[in-house]
């Protein structure tokens, strides 16, 4: 076992922010669990109607399968040394991440075209677990967004190298984890209705 006094400070605090970033995540994970659990329990609902997914959701799916491709090879750029292929591949993921967004708002208009709305005439218990689902996870997309902002921001200006790259594997760990986060969603939002 690693007797964390006898570290020098600088890997102290690394191992610190590592450690908090995987606390805000375990309470990511918490408060969509709750999420899905609602959606299960209300699903019993007499008035429960379900809904069909628009197909932007789908595509969207490919994008960020794709964005979590390009952040990791832009850590594996900047792992041997290649700046400025890692400055390339994390604007790549910015603008897949962006494009990510765009469709989900998409994705919106085809609920509405379609007669889901959030609230008000024509809205449904299932419509609204949709919406406020997507929504929530839409919020921490662009919270990954910004810190892709920054992490682009740092790699372009070489301020990540081989030796430092605390900040790229702390915006990695989030991004990956929203794109694994999206994934489960969408089989969610898939499958329960087969399963429970």
């Amino acid at each position: 076992m690693i007797d964390l006094t006898q570290l020098p400070i600088k890997e102290k605090i690394a191992r610190s922010k590592v450690q908090m970033m995987w606390f805000a995540i375990m309470s990511l994970i918490m408060m969509f669990a709750g999420l899905t659990s609602a959606y299960i329990i209300s699903s019993s609902r007499r008035d429960w109607v379900e809904v069909n997914l628009p197909s932007e959701f789908f595509y969207s799916t490919g994008v960020i399968l794709l964005s979590s491709l390009t952040l990791f090879l832009a850590k594996k750029s900047l792992k041997s040394n290649n700046i400025s292929g890692a400055s390339l591949f994390t604007s790549i993921t910015f603008l897949l991440g962006s494009a990510f967004v765009a469709m989900q708002f998409i994705a919106f208009g085809s609920l509405t075209d379609s007669g889901v709305f959030f609230t008000g005439k024509g809205s449904s218990v299932a419509g609204s677990f949709i919406y406020i689902m997507v929504m929530a996870h839409l919020a921490h997309i662009v919270a990954g967004l910004i810190a892709l902002t920054v992490v682009t921001f740092k790699a372009v200006t070489k301020k990540y190298s081989k030796e430092e790259m605390l900040g790229f594997e702390l915006g990695a760990i989030f991004w990956h984890f929203v794109d694994a986060l999206w994934i489960f969603l969408l089989l969610f939002l898939v499958f329960a209705k087969d399963i429970f």
